[in-house]
């Protein structure tokens, strides 16, 4: 068996930027530890599979370490496979996920994903996270599906240096770091050492839980938000309702294929 890989750049405008993702279209579903192995071998933070049925498009995202419920660029990733390679010509993807249907638009200037929101909720923070920050005090520490933090500045997002091992025994999927832009609405980094990804480079999902944060913060629905690591990514996002929009743009790094013809002999 062999089966085409697609390396995509999301968040992105150019190669290099952005969060890398690998896409894999499969006429059927794989067992669970054959798509795990995949994802692990690839090493990159998300390894998204689809199959196309006459009934629905179903998706899932696979880190090297487990599989997830939700990831942003891996989901814009997918829709450009779509779109660029495989002549799907209706105007919205619908992807059928474990974190529900998930929409993504193909317009003139890149992509829009409609994601469910989470709001985050203000908490009284683990031991464990504060000593990951090490010594950074933050302004304020809130919970959704992962630990959001608010710090003072764009600057202290940026020089932040967490102590990962102590991140390690929090019970949700990860940490997200945030604060005020000095240019953009908002920045932020995010961490999931858990997820044996110490830092992704652009993170659609956290900006599930960040916009609704923001807006109310900010008073305003439609935010630009970038994400400050080593390759940087912008999104644009929108409240509207129960649900957030996030804009971005994908371009093709490599397209591969995946050799499954081994023999144990």
């Amino acid at each position: 068996m062999r089966i085409t890989l697609f390396q995509v750049d999301a968040f992105a405008t150019r190669v290099f930027q952005g969060n890398p993702a690998a896409v894999c279209p499969l006429d059927e579903w794989l067992e669970d530890e054959l798509l795990q192995k995949i994802a692990e071998e690839n090493n990159l933070s998300e390894t998204a599979f689809f199959v196309v049925t006459e009934q629905q498009i179903s998706l899932r995202w696979f880190t090297p370490e487990a599989e997830v419920d939700l990831c942003g660029h891996a989901t814009l990733a997918a829709a450009h496979v779509l779109y660029q390679h495989l002549d799907y010509a209706e105007p919205e993807v619908k992807f059928q996920t474990r974190s529900g249907e998930l929409l993504v638009a193909k317009n003139e200037t890149g992509y829009v994903m409609d994601f469910p929101a989470t709001v985050p909720q203000l908490i009284a923070p683990p031991a464990a996270l504060l000593a990951g920050l090490d010594g950074i005090v933050p302004k304020a520490v809130l919970a959704a599906f992962d630990y959001v933090v608010v710090l003072e500045s764009e600057q202290a997002v940026r020089d932040l240096k967490p102590k990962f091992a102590e991140w390690l025994t929090l019970d949700l999927r990860g940490v997200v770091v945030t604060a005020k832009g000095d240019e953009a609405d908002f920045v932020s980094r995010s961490f999931f050492p858990k997820l044996k990804v110490n830092e992704d480079p652009v993170t659609g999902s956290a900006h599930c839980e960040l916009t609704p944060y923001w807006a109310k913060q900010l008073n305003k629905s439609a935010l630009q938000a970038k994400q400050v690591s080593a390759r940087t990514g912008l999104i644009g996002c929108q409240q509207w309702q129960d649900r957030v929009r996030l804009t971005g743009n994908a371009v093709d790094y490599l397209v591969g294929e995946i050799n499954l013809d081994w023999n144990d002999k």
